[in-house]
């Protein structure tokens, strides 16, 4: 008998990868397998209307669904090691289950800031057991620190604010998300956050954490050597890719120092025969052919589309992917097409105070397009990034 396609990561992006496979025809046996006790969810809701309290179930498809397409969703079920030679996966219960063909969807894990004292109260933001600590602890909470002004801390920022939570933000760098659109951009995001009451602290991090005698957080020294007191802390600083399982086999994984994750060719392929990768772990070749990870939602399901072709040997969508990404601060959506760098030329094309809309450039060719509050602006501009244009004919009056 004939062992299954197994894909090791109950996300987003492999249910898109379990999804797109049955959509194809694949018949044969199907299993996704998950860490969490819960059946695939949404993430994004969980740092806005999950911790708002607008909604208390992200759940993507409903367990008739697994059913209907005869996909064996074993939850509570975490892989530790693997076997490539055998096609086989090791559990965390001691069993193995055999595949074969392997798809690696196991995303991302939360940093964590070493030697803090370990406090009631300070939180990471990645699962849904996370965001119902979250929310939890936000229902009494008067002010909150927020460490790392990256998308999550920002959309956490607008989030506390929405229900009325003081909020101080550090960030290390110049300004929130200087590391992904720069600063300029980045100080209109600061911008509308101290707007809205937010102390955001730019060129700080966090030195230690305060406890009361009861052992919960009350607040924080910071680099500078200034305190704040704060009765939440979230820890925003990013995340890394979830690899350690695939210790000691020759599955190739990119350079920590770029990123990580598991290698890929442009559809999913790794090195190892049978071996495929899909998502936030996944590092795919970018446009100059380095190994890159993208952690936006919308690539989950482009690489699941262009993997399950792969695998099950269908010709591939033809028509050309633009990345795309956005987040939700405020009343405002900040949205991303193309690859904006931080060190492109920036080209602010509007700016009314509150929304924008700016070009990104590299070698005076677009890379890529930002808006907040400017959809349609931002979604116009998409046909210009398919191909190379020139950004002086589309700032040239017309």
């Amino acid at each position: 008998m004939t062992a299954p396609i197994v894909i090791v990561g109950a996300g987003l992006a492999g249910l898109r990868t379990a999804e797109e496979l049955r959509r194809m025809g694949y018949g044969g046996e199907l299993v996704l397998l998950g860490d969490e006790p819960r059946l695939p969810y949404d993430r994004p809701p969980l740092s806005k209307q999950f911790v708002r309290g607008e909604t208390d179930d992200t759940t993507l498809r409903p367990s008739e669904f697994y059913v209907e397409k005869r996909i064996d969703v074993r939850l509570s079920t975490e892989a530790v090691g693997i076997d490539t030679a055998a096609r086989r996966i090791h559990l965390a219960s001691g069993t193995g289950l055999d595949y074969d063909q392997l798809v690696i969807a196991t995303g991302l894990r939360p940093r964590q800031l070493p030697g803090l004292p370990e406090l009631q109260g300070v939180h990471i933001l990645r699962s849904h057991a996370d965001a119902v600590a979250l929310y939890a602890d936000a229902r009494g909470a008067a002010t909150a620190l927020v460490i790392g002004a990256g998308f999550i801390g920002c959309e956490l920022a607008a989030s506390f604010r929405a229900i009325g939570i003081d909020v101080v933000v550090l960030e290390p760098q110049a300004t929130p998300l200087a590391s992904v659109l720069g600063e300029e951009v980045g100080a209109l995001v600061a911008r509308r956050h101290r707007a809205e009451g937010v102390e955001l602290r730019c060129g700080i991090g966090l030195d230690t954490l305060h406890g009361d005698t009861a052992g919960r957080v009350c607040g924080a020294r910071c680099s500078d050597g200034t305190d704040i007191t704060a009765d939440l802390v979230v820890l925003g600083i990013g995340s890394t890719p979830v690899t350690e399982w695939l210790s000691g086999s020759a599955i190739a994984l990119a350079d920590p120092a770029s990123g990580g994750g598991v290698c890929a060719d442009a559809v999913g392929r790794t090195n190892v025969d049978g071996v495929w990768v899909v998502g936030d772990v996944a590092a795919w070749p970018d446009e100059t052919g380095a190994h890159r990870r993208i952690e936006h939602w919308t690539n989950a399901g482009e690489q699941a589309k262009l993997l399950a072709c792969a695998l099950l040997g269908v010709e591939p969508p033809t028509a050309a992917r633009v990345p795309y990404f956005w987040s939700d601060q405020y009343d405002v959506k900040i949205q991303a097409l193309g690859i904006p760098k931080p060190t492109d030329d920036v080209h602010i094309v509007a700016d009314d105070g509150r929304k924008f809309l700016a070009y990104y450039s590299r070698g005076g060719t677009l890379t890529g397009v930002v808006g907040a509050g400017m959809t349609g602006q931002v979604m116009k501009a998409r046909a210009a990034l398919v191909a190379p244009t020139s950004v002086t004919e589309l700032l040239a009056p017309r």
